[in-house]
């Protein structure tokens, strides 16, 4: 499955990235400071969350893709569903 993104949506699922990647930079220099656990907790969950959102979106184009794509067969639509639906697993 190649990931074709709207312009739009592909800039949200990067700033959504890049600000996980500031997040994670973060939480490295609390550690190297080291910070209190629960500060570092805290913020390696905000990471979780970024990377996840950004998961969810790039998945959720995918659905939108397939949904769309009509014209494909039966057998192309469940066997891209199973796929969409490990991939979104893979993230729960």
């Amino acid at each position: 499955m190649e990931l074709d993104m709207a312009a739009d949506e592909l800039k949200s699922v990067l700033n959504r990235l890049r600000r996980a990647q500031g997040q994670l930079a973060g939480v490295i220099r609390m550690i190297e400071e080291g910070r209190d656990c629960e500060d570092v907790i805290t913020q390696m969950a905000a990471v979780s969350r970024a990377l996840d959102r950004a998961g969810f979106a790039i998945i959720a184009t995918g659905l939108q893709h397939c949904m769309v794509d009509g014209d494909s067969e039966p057998a192309d639509r469940d066997q891209m569903r199973a796929r969409l639906e490990k991939l979104f697993l893979s993230l729960a």
